[in-house]
């Protein structure tokens, strides 16, 4: 006979491996039958809705009037390029959330998007064609590279673009193409059980996996607003036998310990969720976290001293042992 179940079974496996360039291919199982597609539609949709990325929303040609206009010496009209580097993919180094940056070229002369890479931001499609300038022809444009999540038309952003720039449809979205599969597999004599298996592509202006915790977060955040105005409590993490009150403080996410949001991000974004997994860090680790300036660096030193957990602090064995397994699982 069927075991009556009074609880479905969490799913306790996962598999990542890379499957090509910015791809990635991530399995999770074994879900009851159904859980699999459940999950794993929402996730898609948060992965092409919600992932962060940089795009170039205004445009300005010296001697150019509008979008239909043509330019002396360029082999492109104006619509031609705005195809063009609309097609070419940008991050900001500095993490602004929004540059402006300026360029002069002199024929003859093929422009790609290697050609844009400076100081200021990193073109990740360097191969892309932009333009073609004839001999004796200079070309000066600016534009206005902006972050932001998933597509705005242009009508949305005439307003909130320099005077005499062009508007241009913004596609933020870094993740290119994400397509998932469910296979059933086996457990004690059970065939009805799921694997979920995505498949995930980005443009280069962040790492697939990134993408993809990211994308968890998101529906964390979102999913949160029943935690709290119905008073159900989830635990971050599955405490197991060890219900002690510093377990229970070091398990605390790091949204809820109130770093700036340019702190918070640098550690989001590489992967860090917990104060346990910060004290776990020597103070080299924290220093090398991408991004991380000083000033952020000043913050989380003075957040682990507040908390009792200075930088360096040695930690009970056991106490180690248990965060170990608890964030490496």
């Amino acid at each position: 006979m069927k075991n009556i179940k009074t609880s479905p079974h969490v799913p306790t496996k996962i598999e990542v491996k890379e499957s090509g360039t910015n791809s990635v291919q991530i399995a999770a199982y074994p879900f009851e039958a159904g859980y699999a597609i459940t999950l794993a539609h929402p996730l898609r949709r948060l992965l092409l809705g919600s992932s962060v990325g940089f795009a170039p929303i205004a445009l300005k040609i010296e001697g150019v009037a509008h979008e239909f206009d043509s330019i002396r010496g360029v082999v492109e009209d104006v619509s031609h390029l705005i195809v063009n580097l609309k097609m070419i993919r940008f991050k900001v180094k500095d993490e602004s959330e929004e540059v402006r940056v300026d360029y002069q070229f002199v024929g003859p002369k093929v422009i790609t998007g290697s050609e844009l890479s400076n100081d200021i931001i990193e073109v990740v499609t360097p191969d892309i064609h932009l333009a073609t300038i004839n001999e004796d022809a200079v070309l000066n444009f600016s534009i206005v590279v902006r972050k932001g999540i998933g597509y705005v038309p242009s009508e949305d952003i005439r307003g909130v673009i320099p005077e005499g720039f062009m508007p241009l449809d913004a596609y933020f979205t870094p993740v290119t193409n994400v397509t998932y599969e469910t296979e059933n597999i086996l457990v004690e004599d059970d065939p009805n059980f799921e694997k979920v298996i995505f498949n995930i592509q980005t443009d280069g202006q962040i790492e697939p996996l990134t993408a993809f915790k990211n994308a968890l977060s998101v529906m964390h955040r979102q999913m949160a607003i029943f935690n709290s105005e119905l008073n159900i409590e989830v635990p971050e993490i599955d405490n197991g036998d060890d219900d002690r009150p510093e377990i229970k403080t070091l398990l605390q996410p790091i949204d809820s310990l109130n770093f700036s949001a340019r702190c918070f991000n640098c550690l989001d974004r590489s992967g860090i969720k917990h104060l346990g997994e910060l004290v776990l860090l020597s103070e080299d680790k924290i220093k090398n976290i991408k991004n991380l300036g000083k000033k952020s660096l000043d913050e989380i030193t003075a957040k682990l001293e507040e908390l009792g957990y200075p930088i360096g602090k040695e930690l009970p064995d056991d106490l180690l042992v248990l965060l170990k397994k608890k964030f490496s699982s």
